[in-house]
């Protein structure tokens, strides 16, 4: 009958549960325990850590060893599609699973999810239309909330409605990373709608090295022997000649789009710098070209990312990080009544992150 054939379906996950290790040079390896305690004995959980604690590849497995992901799945979401999948292949790979089996993922038009699958990768949006089909998402049993401090219109609306579902359903967890920009607004939110005491927030540090900020602005209003003519891709080049000359290390540079990126790549590779690799990040590039980002290297590297890189994704062997301060930020407009890109100055917060 059909209570059995659950039975044996949760017995048949629960035997499938990968081996669980935690890389040790990690923040969030450090404090697992009290992840997994807070989570254990508590319906929200906040886990708020600067980008490169580990806590979005870590969480999934410290969820699995708690027991979850067998009743149903654990979601994660991420605010891009190249996170969901670039993520749901790193966890796959430190679990020892095939990517699509224990470990899935799905953004449009792409769905590696099947019936074995225990933790599920996807964009906030995916997940905003399942709930058309499944309004208690009883398809899950724990859900990861990555990067919430984002604060996209489909990441408010699922905090929205998490807020009313969680009543209803005491057996969902909820764990939200958000970066320690304000993590206290979250807890606040999510105790109020439990009826209880603030949820909990779980600090990770990240940040395990000093960061030195130098101001380089295009043209220097400052220097009256300046180029009034001087262009961005000049100011880019010149910053990444400066930082290779203070040591190894590679160069992730923030722009706001890909034609931005095609043009400071080919003013960069004008400049013939000796035994340095250009490569592009961007939504838009082909599976493997996104990959390439994460291969093993020689010699120097200069990463030329959007947004992508900011958060969800921590690009290795990066020392130097160039900033042109702005970036494609969606917005509503309103006399228009469509949902534009326009190139905007970041906030504060944003660079500091």
């Amino acid at each position: 009958d059909a209570v059995a054939t659950a039975e044996h379906r949760v017995e048949r996950r629960r035997a499938a549960l990968p081996r669980i290790s935690y890389p040790a040079t990690l923040p969030v390896s450090a404090r697992r325990e009290e992840i997994a305690n807070a989570i254990r004995d508590h319906q929200v959980v906040i886990v708020a850590g600067e980008p490169g604690s580990g806590k979005t590849t870590q969480l999934p497995k410290i969820c699995l060893e708690l027991g979850r992901g067998v009743h149903g799945m654990i979601g994660h979401t991420q605010p891009r599609r190249l996170a969901a999948r670039t993520v749901a292949t790193r966890i796959a790979e430190e679990l020892g699973v095939e990517l699509g089996g224990a470990v899935g993922w799905k953004v449009r038009f792409t769905d590696a999810v099947g019936d074995s699958t225990m933790v599920k990768l996807m964009t906030d949006g995916i997940l905003l239309a399942e709930l058309a089909g499944d309004k208690d998402l009883l398809a899950y049993d724990t859900l990861i909330i990555d990067e919430a401090h984002e604060r996209s219109l489909n990441i408010d609306f699922i905090l929205g409605y998490l807020t009313r579902l969680l009543p209803r359903r005491p057996d969902l967890k909820v764990v939200i990373t958000s970066a320690t920009i304000d993590p206290e607004r979250f807890a606040r939110h999510f105790g109020a709608a439990t009826g209880g005491e603030p949820a909990p927030i779980v600090e990770v540090s990240g940040r395990t090295f000093p960061v030195e900020g130098r101001y380089r602005p295009v043209v220097d209003p400052d220097d009256p022997d300046a180029d009034p003519d001087r262009e961005l891709d000049d100011a880019i080049g010149d910053a990444v000649v400066e930082l290779q000359r203070e040591g190894p290390g590679d160069v992730l540079v923030f722009l706001p789009g890909e034609r931005e990126i095609r043009e400071a790549t080919e003013s960069l590779e004008r400049r013939n710098l000796r035994n340095t690799e250009i490569l592009p990040l961007y939504a838009r590039l082909s599976t493997a070209e996104q990959q390439r980002v994460w291969a093993p290297h020689a010699g120097n590297r200069v990463v030329l990312a959007t947004n992508v890189a900011e958060t969800s994704l921590t690009v290795p062997g990066v020392r130097y990080v160039g900033d042109t301060g702005t970036a494609r930020i969606s917005r509503y407009s309103r006399r228009l009544k469509v949902q534009r890109l326009p190139i905007e100055k970041i906030s504060q917060a944003s660079a500091n992150q």
